[in-house]
């Protein structure tokens, strides 16, 4: 059960598996911002420098353009598809996203970066099973990509098998040891099953390592947020964030746990 304490900070009483189910969209890295339809970042740019990309921003749209040409130019092409279907990800166009990413997934069969990509998008259109399928397909036993596993691993969370999950991620880091984007899914994987202070050991290890992105650090505040720490949740976000942006997350947090709240006590 979950309580609304002072200042509309919130706690968990006792843990319970599952009571916060799909808490954000599954990129296969979850993540909070206020919306949770902007939560999608991306490293995609119609330059060869990069930079992340948000929903409604000229940016986006000259990513759109850039890539989407290039993918009309030449479908076969990895680097227009794989951008190309990012940059429309973002701006909530998973449906499209996922056409684009089935077509290079048959054009370039074997490739685990593609496959892995073609699986989150699956996943993010809430077909689970068929992206399992996908991965299961593309990983090769005796060599397995650790960008596959995790993506796996982060799907069998959404399916509501956190053991499977887990093993995955385990498998994942003996791979790629201390990668931050294994060790953020393994800290959602823990806010799930409101395993909490795990949650927020293993989202700290991932922000200290290099190549951390935002999504890191707005899960650890999201993992503090719902032990009640909020001044501390806060301070990490606003770290990154500008005052308001982090508010607002906080604000999204909290609306989200009240009406679970309602939902459980109407149950």
């Amino acid at each position: 059960m979950i309580r609304i304490t002072r200042k509309g900070q919130s706690a968990i009483s006792k843990p319970r598996r599952q009571t916060i189910v799909t808490l954000t969209a599954l990129c296969l890295g979850l993540s909070i911002v206020a919306g949770c339809n902007t939560t999608r970042n991306a490293q995609v740019s119609a330059t060869h420098a990069t930079k992340p990309l948000q929903p409604g921003t000229p940016e986006l749209q000259k990513a759109l353009s850039y890539w989407g040409n290039s993918y009309e130019r030449n479908p076969a092409d990895k680097s227009a598809s794989m951008n190309y279907a990012a940059a429309l990800r973002i701006n909530n166009q998973g449906t499209q996203a996922e056409a684009v990413l089935r077509k290079s997934v048959i054009a370039h069969q074997g490739d685990p970066e593609i496959a892995a990509a073609y699986g989150k998008v699956l996943a993010e259109n809430g077909k689970l099973q068929e992206a399992l399928g996908v991965l299961d397909t593309a990983i090769d036993p005796a060599n397995p990509d650790w960008r596959m596993l995790s993506a796996k691993g982060a799907i069998h969370d959404q399916l509501g098998q956190p053991e499977q999950a887990r093993k995955l991620y385990t498998q994942a880091l003996q791979i790629a040891p201390n990668e931050p984007s294994i060790l953020n899914n393994l800290g959602m994987s823990y806010i799930l099953t409101e395993e909490l202070p795990k949650a927020e050991q293993a989202l700290r290890l991932a922000l200290e390592k290099p190549g951390a992105t935002s999504r890191v650090r707005q899960n650890l505040a999201l993992a503090m947020g719902l032990q009640g720490k909020f001044d501390q949740a806060i301070a990490v976000a606003e770290a990154e964030l500008d005052p308001a942006q982090a508010q607002a997350n906080i604000a999204y947090l909290q609306a989200m746990l009240q009406k679970r709240l309602q939902k459980q006590q109407a149950g």
